[in-house]
């Protein structure tokens, strides 16, 4: 009897779990949180940080010497650079305001010149004449095409000599910039454009005078090849242009009524 006892008490013995229940209080295991899902909530919650200030003395950010900041130290470094850099952007500003102002007067007192002037020869002088003392410009060119010699105190030459020297600079109605050699150098800006007076050449800005037909151009340069590149404004240049190709059939009797 006892044997069977033993059995049945066997038999219905419960049995032992191998998994363990959790205590009572502990924190539920949740899924680690990666770097993807906190960027997404921030940027959902925009306003947590200002929910929670606390939690700004307990996020830090490395500093470029190599110590930790806390996240406001580190939006104040990231507000001064900026400040800095807007002060920067708005002093270059400033400079090119007044740059344009200066640029503005003196081209207007160059126009005023040039509608004053009575002949070809008076054109030519003030041009050439402000250009170097009122722009301040290291050389200046204002070359007239036409088969007639020099006879009107002006510098001339026939358009086919022209582009023999500077053919590539004579393509279009548009301003050229860039670095010239020095033969084309020496042809804009020697004396009557004769020999190579320079021992190198140097950088332009040239402006044809071309309305139907071509009759010259007009340019400044400088012995710094950087001085005119590509990215130089020209605005200048092409009003002054404008200018002289209404003045010029007038003031050499070529106008027709």
């Amino acid at each position: 009897m006892s044997a069977s006892k033993d059995k049945v008490g066997a038999a219905t013995a419960p049995k032992k779990s191998n998994s363990t229940a959790p205590a009572t209080g502990a924190r539920p295991v949740t899924a680690e949180l990666s770097d993807e899902a906190v960027r997404e909530f921030l940027k959902e919650n925009g306003d947590f940080l200002q929910r929670n200030p606390d939690l700004l003395d307990h996020l830090h950010v490395s500093h470029a010497s190599g110590s930790a900041v806390s996240l406001v130290e580190k939006q104040v470094s990231v507000l001064r650079e900026r400040n800095v850099d807007i002060r920067h952007r708005l002093k270059s500003l400033t400079a090119n305001a007044r740059e344009n102002d200066k640029l503005f007067e003196q081209t207007r007192n160059l126009v005023i010149k040039l509608l004053e002037a009575d002949s070809v020869s008076s054109l030519y002088r003030a041009y050439m004449d402000t250009m170097q003392s009122g722009f301040d410009v290291e050389f200046a060119s204002m070359i007239l095409f036409g088969d007639e010699p020099d006879e009107k105190g002006c510098r001339t030459d026939t358009i086919d000599n022209a582009r023999s020297h500077i053919g590539a600079l004579m393509s279009g109605r548009k301003p050229v910039c860039g670095v010239l050699r020095t033969e084309e150098f020496s042809y804009l800006f020697a004396p009557d454009g004769g020999g190579n007076p320079f021992q190198q050449g140097g950088s332009a800005a040239i402006m044809p005078l071309t309305d139907g037909a071509q009759l010259g151009l007009i340019a400044v340069g400088s012995s710094d090849a950087d001085r005119y590149t590509n990215s130089t404004g020209t605005l200048f240049l092409a009003h002054i242009a404008e200018v002289m190709l209404r003045l010029l059939p007038r003031l050499s009797g070529t106008e027709t009524s």
